[in-house]
């Protein structure tokens, strides 16, 4: 089989890159290792900066998500049982975000990719990535029982975390910075309609708890927990009381109980990986970054490598010239870095660390005091959470 670029992983990055590439007259060909059914329920991230949202508009994916997306204009930070709303559109110039789950993301970014553009493989393992440096790699693959070679004159890792792209890397050529957080986040999806309209996010001297949504009537939450937590070791009382406790206020408001649909718990880190290419191999999305959830910055992150990626192959298509692939890395990794210094300061600002002493409890009550009652503070949050510049 033979392609233009071969894409590893059709979750969003994969499928956007693809449907990016159909629009430009790129021809690519996705592997996916997973089945489709479990593509298009794998439940992640469920935030959409504005930036997001406009692309996938622009390329034809975005009926749907105007039609059930929930647009949001604020959040609220909520810290000594008190409450303040952060509202983007007056900080920003207009911007605002779209609540409109990963899963529902991938299924729109599926069924055009079946109808129009190139083939998308699902059950097709990548096994490994070779030749890199020379102007022919390949991506050997495994699908229905056997084995086969995918030649291509570029390779994009959008394969994840623990996927194969980028394991063809010359160790000597890589760096890689880390951290990992001694708490995760305990997530349930309940079907209750969500108790606010915005998402919550609460600083509680418990731990912190979050209050999102799905859809109208379906309710998305989270609360920290200790790193290793057994979701099942908690019961649905448990949970809803705990998150009770956590979005307490002195204004009365209250948490609408509901049944739990599902319980699953996430940790929390912080990775990146430079560079993001090698020869003909490029990384993008979780292959080359991850940041905590609660900066809602992940798929987002992942649209714009995809977006710059994208426009690289365009332009040397056109031009001939290889000069926005050669800054491939270099571009991603400044919004990348901007992204995982957001991510990490509302982490910090938010969580309660498991050594925290009472200095650390009263800085980050004084940083939460300093966003609600100055503007350039609270511009500075709102200009991150709707969004950096895409490439």
């Amino acid at each position: 089989m033979r392609t233009t670029v071969g894409i590893i992983g059709a979750g969003p990055a994969g499928l956007l890159l693809a449907r990016l590439l159909h629009r430009a007259g790129i021809e690519s060909v996705v592997l996916e290792g997973r089945d489709r059914t479990y593509v298009e329920q794998r439940q992640r991230a469920g935030i959409l900066e504005q930036g997001t949202a406009d692309v996938l508009r622009a390329v034809g994916a975005g009926e749907r998500m105007d039609r059930e997306g929930l647009r949001h204009d604020g959040i609220e930070l909520r810290f000594d049982r008190r409450r303040h709303r952060v509202d983007f559109p007056a900080l920003t110039g207009g911007r605002s975000v779209t609540v409109y789950a990963q899963t529902e993301v991938c299924k729109d970014l599926i069924a055009l990719q079946l109808k129009e553009g190139g083939p998308l493989l699902f059950e097709a393992e990548a096994l490994a990535v070779e030749g890199a440096e020379s102007d022919r790699p390949r991506v050997t693959f495994r699908h229905q029982g056997r084995e086969d070679v995918l030649e291509c004159d570029y390779v994009v890792g959008c394969d994840g975390f623990w996927g194969v792209a980028r394991q063809a890397f010359p160790a000597g050529v890589c760096r890689v910075f880390e951290r990992s957080y001694p708490y995760a986040w305990l997530g349930i999806l309940a079907d209750v309609a969500p108790s606010h309209d915005e998402l919550v996010y609460a600083r509680h001297e418990r731990g912190f708890a979050l209050l999102s949504m799905r859809s109208p009537a379906v309710s998305r939450l989270y609360l920290q927990v200790p790193a290793g937590t057994d979701a099942e070791a908690w019961s649905a009382e448990a949970v809803w009381d705990e998150l009770e406790r956590r979005f307490e206020t002195d204004d009365g408001w209250r948490l609408e109980r509901g049944p739990l649909t599902q319980k699953s718990v996430t940790p929390m880190r912080s990775f990146v990986h430079e560079p993001m290419r090698h020869g003909r191999l490029f990384l993008a999305g979780d292959a080359a970054h991850i940041v905590p959830p609660t900066g809602a910055k992940g798929l987002n992150l992942a649209v714009g490598d995809v977006v710059t990626l994208a426009r690289a192959l365009a332009h040397e298509r056109e031009t001939g010239s290889p000069d926005l692939l050669d800054s491939y890395s270099t571009t991603c990794l400044r919004r990348i870095w901007q992204a995982e210094r957001f991510s990490y300061d509302m982490t910090t600002l938010l969580h309660r660390a498991p050594d925290a002493t009472a200095f650390d409890a009263r800085l980050q009550l004084a940083r939460l005091e300093r966003i609600a009652s100055s503007r350039a503070a609270e511009t500075d949050l709102a200009e991150a959470y709707t969004g950096f510049p895409l490439g």
